[in-house]
């Protein structure tokens, strides 16, 4: 399995494949979302200062980003918004709608239907698979089939990516079942580490453990206030 803490990246220029940070990546979708909304707003131009600002990174930053990818400014006269969204699309494989499934089409499966953010990503569930034959039904305009049906769907419609929102003693035994259809990435929802092939892409998202990490730095920082107002500082 390739965990998502490295990533395979594209260079624009010269199609290099190498090996980087995750948190590279997701500065460079923060990056692009901000380049979509000032488009929108009628900017043409930008310059890494502001963008920087507007991602919460250094401009210098957006310029060591920028440069492992062989996107390349003029000092004086910025970057061209449109220019800057292309090829970070072509990075991303966003040069064309992304096709995914979802499989589980429980309360967060249903949930994940409905999230707008996906179409402004460029992103398309195009259906949904669930083994409960009472759910192979449309939720949200998307159909439900029969997780039998997944072989040919992904082989029908060349889907790559899937969203596992499945119970977590199910997980394993489905994943297996995209693997063997064709599914090269896995969105898991799940709260358990699947067991996959070196060459399967797998992220875990785990809402408990992130909501967990909140709650501990909530805490931490009220202890240290706490603490700091009994023993303040004697200058």
């Amino acid at each position: 399995m390739i965990e998502t803490g490295k990533v395979l990246i594209v260079n624009v220029k010269g199609g290099t494949i190498m090996s980087e940070s995750k948190s590279c990546i997701l500065r460079l979708c923060r990056y692009r979302r901000t380049l979509k909304d000032l488009k929108e707003l009628g900017y043409v131009k930008i310059f890494s200062d502001n963008l920087g600002e507007a991602t919460g990174v250094t401009a210098t930053q957006v310029r060591k980003d920028f440069s492992l990818f062989g996107i390349s400014g003029n000092k004086k006269g910025g970057y061209l918004i449109d220019n800057l969204i292309e090829k970070i699309n072509y990075i991303l494989g966003k040069d064309e709608i992304q096709k995914v499934i979802l499989v589980g089409a429980g309360n967060l499966g249903s949930a994940l239907t409905r999230y707008k953010g996906f179409e402004k990503e460029d992103i398309n569930i195009v259906a949904a698979f669930d083994a409960d034959p009472a759910k192979n039904v449309k939720v949200n305009n998307i159909q439900v089939h029969p997780i039998k049906d997944v072989f040919d769907y992904v082989r029908n419609h060349k889907v790559r990516v899937a969203v596992l929102a499945v119970p977590s003693m199910v997980a394993q035994e489905v994943s297996e079942i995209l693997i063997s259809a064709g599914i090269r990435g896995i969105l898991n929802f799940a709260p358990v580490t699947l067991k996959v092939p070196e060459r399967i892409i797998v992220n875990n998202v785990n809402l408990a453990i992130e909501l967990e990490n909140v709650i501990y730095y909530v805490n931490a920082r009220e202890r240290n206030e706490k603490q700091n107002k009994t023993n303040p500082v004697q200058s």
